[in-house]
């Protein structure tokens, strides 16, 4: 089980989440290329610990335990993974 990001990181992006992570894996991070392009930040849910140290960093509460994520934003676990796969 990973952690995802959901809805309310739209349009926010606060990185605080990305400096919480123990193993970088959370992004894109503000110095990269597509940090401005991105609508939102994303969770590699193959190299996540699972370990939550992201969410109580959140400050608009966009992070969930993939089994924990509310049935409105399931569909945000696909979209987090689907992040990774394109690259």
């Amino acid at each position: 089980m990973a952690y995802v990001i959901a809805e309310p990181c739209i349009g926010v992006k606060d990185t605080a989440c990305v400096d919480a992570c123990p193993v970088d894996c959370i992004h894109p991070h503000k110095e990269a290329q597509d940090f401005e392009a991105s609508t939102m930040l994303f969770i590699n849910p193959v190299e996540c610990i699972d370990c939550g140290a992201c969410v109580p960093a959140c400050p608009v509460q966009a992070i969930y335990a993939e089994d924990d994520l509310p049935e409105r934003w399931a569909h945000f676990a696909k979209i987090n993974a689907d992040h990774y796969e394109k690259k």
